[in-house]
């Protein structure tokens, strides 16, 4: 079995950066010879093996291929068009920066945003089958799978909350059961994410502007953070191109705003927060992650860069809050790696189990 990358004695995850170039590149060994990277301690099974699965980038020949990206909609020729291309860019190249080649590769795990039937799946796959080898095993998986699994070490346990851009929450049972909340973009209300809080904010300037709602800061400083000259140039640079992570921009105004004691501010920002407590209560009710008693303790994964923490305004924190009121069995976790380690985490997982079962069989 061979390994290559950095080594640390310390037993420690989520590992630093220089740790994640561990690559196993030869055939699956049986459970009994996993042992910790970063320690002699043995590992008792592979899905809790915590080496660096980030692993497209590591060496010339690898197990597992991870990609987390984002392709929008899958719907029209001319957008799938240009997502296939997408793809296959973001593959060669992340082949070409490891030195290796698509025969290398034994798995791969793409987690795409949009991913939300089984047919948009199978799409991908027939994708990726025309881009990799027979022999290569490959997943496709909702990028909030993979979110989850970055801060779980690749176990599908728990709940994940998403809130950058858009937001979703997505949550695992021991037994495979899963479920989801939020997640339907913008115009279905995707409530709490970056684009609701803008979204909410510039509704307030124009209320504000034409006397529907109360004066806010909001209005003074949307408008020379966008260079207007008058709020009532808003409706133009909003329609002007009203892509998601455009008007999403705009969330830290809203905090600042908030932080300044500005009370339409503050009132989006609670709102947000309820809203984003409501996604996870809703997972974990339906799937009964805290036990007949409602106390019971499961992972809660925070991603994305509304639950990052500001000064005077930690959306994340309260949400936390929201959450433990109900559920005191939450236990927030902060990855301190990309979702797309996630997706390596997956793919090395679903490859090992698969192996084993097989090896099993014969």
């Amino acid at each position: 079995m061979a390994k290559s990358g950095t080594l640390s004695t310390k037993c420690q995850w989520p590992p630093a950066p220089e740790m994640l170039y561990w690559v196993w590149t030869a055939e699956p060994p049986p459970p009994s010879a996993f042992a910790c990277p970063f320690c002699p301690s043995p590992i008792p099974s592979p899905t809790r093996f915590p080496s660096s699965l980030e692993l497209s980038l590591a060496a010339p020949t690898t197990t597992a291929l991870a990609f987390f990206t984002q392709l929008g909609s899958l719907s029209g020729e001319i957008v799938e068009a240009a997502a296939r291309e997408t793809l296959e860019q973001v593959m060669a190249e992340a082949l070409a920066k490891s030195g290796s080649n698509r025969s290398a590769v034994r798995a791969v795990c793409l987690a795409v945003s949009g991913v939300n039937h089984p047919t948009d799946q199978q799409r991908i796959l027939d994708w990726m089958r025309d881009i990799f080898p027979s022999h290569v095993r490959l997943y496709v998986q909702n990028d909030a799978v993979a979110a989850l699994a970055c801060g779980t070490l690749g176990k599908l346990h728990g709940c994940v909350l998403i809130a950058g851009t858009g937001t979703i929450a997505y949550g695992f049972t021991e037994d495979g059961r899963e479920a989801r909340a939020a997640g339907a973009g913008p115009t279905l209300g995707d409530w709490g994410s970056g684009y609701g809080i803008a979204a909410q904010a510039l509704t307030a300037v124009v209320r504000a502007n034409d006397g529907r709602g109360p004066d806010t800061k909001l209005t003074s400083s949307i408008v020379e953070e966008l260079g207007l000259s008058s709020p009532d140039k808003l409706i133009g640079w909003t329609y002007a191109d009203p892509s998601w992570a455009r008007i999403a921009a705009l969330v830290p105004v809203v905090v600042s705003c908030a932080e300044a004691g500005d009370e339409v501010a503050n009132n989006i920002l609670f709102d947000s927060v309820q809203e984003l407590g409501l996604s996870v209560k809703a997972v974990v009710q339906r799937l009964g992650l805290c036990g007949p008693e409602g106390k019971d303790s499961f992972p809660l994964v925070m991603v994305g860069g509304v639950l990052e923490a500001n000064k005077g305004w930690d959306i994340g924190k309260e949400v936390i809050k929201c959450i433990s009121k109900d559920y005191p069995g939450a236990v927030p976790i902060r990855p301190k790696v990309e979702p797309a380690v996630g997706a390596a985490l997956l793919a090395w997982n679903f490859y090992m189990n698969e192996s084993l079962k097989e090896a099993f069989k014969s």
